[in-house]
């Protein structure tokens, strides 16, 4: 069964191939557009990205919420290829600005998208707000479109908090200043692996497994949207 994620980034393209292959169900092989091939004992599903169906436009995402921007990039692309879709929001919500940057996270400091600026905007606009107060977390909310056309929406947060300077090389966005307690690390300090856990892209894709055992078992799935 062919799963099309609604995304032009390798790294989404990746992330799915590799849990898919963890959970056993594995991937039957995915596009160029990962650079590679995950192959298993059940080879379930083969995974596709927009790079696949370069006449689709770009989607807008206009939404209010991360999970009306997620719902619209997979009805969207759902539309155009009657393919079961996926599709993910995700962002910063900090508690001191009001839950901004949220839904604006990639383009915070305004347009061309750059981590750096968006980074220096938030800092400059959480200054001199106390450490105790710069409390934030990752949000992502991840849409499914079934073939039969029904649609569930799943959910990860990752709580922490916003450091006054950048530590950390690795990551991209907000990570180098996003502050894990429990671990004493920011997001920039974690091994790939060890944030591929603990993420919030992380945890609402794991949720999704389930959903596929139940696709391609053909059982009835439960409550949707």
């Amino acid at each position: 069964m062919k799963i099309l994620l609604a995304t032009r980034n390798k790294g989404k393209v990746d992330e799915l191939a590799e849990l898919i292959a963890k959970s056993g169900l594995t991937t039957g092989g995915y596009t160029s557009v990962a650079g590679g091939q995950a192959n298993g004992p059940k080879a379930g599903f083969s995974i596709l990205s927009l790079n696949d169906f370069p006449d689709l436009p770009e989607i807008e995402e206009s939404g209010l919420t991360f999970a009306e921007n997620a719902l619209h990039k997979a009805r969207v692309a759902f539309g155009h290829t009657k393919i079961m879709t996926l599709a993910d929001d995700s962002g910063l919500e900090v508690d001191a600005l009001n839950g901004a940057p949220g839904v604006y996270s990639a383009r915070y400091a305004g347009e061309p998208k750059d981590d750096e600026r968006n980074i220096q905007k938030l800092l400059a606009d959480l200054q001199g707000v106390p450490e105790e107060a710069r409390t934030a977390r990752f949000r992502c909310s991840l849409a499914v479109i079934i073939p039969d056309g029904r649609e569930y929406l799943l959910e990860g947060v990752v709580e922490g908090r916003i450091l006054q300077e950048k530590k950390g090389k690795g990551g991209f966005g907000y990570d180098p200043v996003f502050y894990l307690p429990e671990l004493g690390k920011t997001m920039a300090e974690l091994e790939m692996e060890e944030k591929n856990t603990i993420s919030h892209r992380a945890q609402a894709f794991r949720q999704l497994i389930p959903l596929l055992e139940e696709v391609l078992s053909g059982q009835n799935l439960g409550k949707v949207l």
